[in-house]
């Protein structure tokens, strides 16, 4: 089954939040873990790597050499990643749209196969 890289992308004022700077409060919280991890159950043969949010701290190379990083100017944010294995690219969608909280206002979420060798 081919693996398929799931980039979750956002507006920069965006990132981090779920919508707003409001943090949600501890029955919200139960209740996001609790969708969340219905989700990671009943998907779970398809899920390789849960990936992770990425923060602002990195590098960006070029051939002239490094720079702080990872963003210049931007329209959108790359915030977070995970893996997949599916049987096509549109499971791997189906699978990555299911997950709570991936696709929220300002965001998007872009599905690649990986390739192999």
């Amino acid at each position: 089954m081919p693996n398929y890289l799931c980039i979750r992308r956002s507006q920069p004022s965006q990132q981090g939040q779920p919508g707003n700077s409001e943090k949600p409060s501890p029955a919200q919280m139960e209740e996001m873990f609790a969708k969340f991890n219905a989700w990671r159950e009943k998907f779970q043969k398809n899920i390789v790597d849960m990936g992770g949010r990425l923060n602002g701290v990195g590098k960006v190379l070029t051939p002239q050499g490094a720079t702080d990083g990872p963003f210049v100017e931007t329209k959108e944010v790359v915030g977070g990643f995970m893996i997949l294995a599916a049987a096509s690219v549109d499971e791997a969608a189906e699978v990555a749209r299911q997950c709570p909280g991936v696709i929220a206002p300002g965001a998007s979420l872009e599905v690649r196969e990986i390739a192999s060798p």
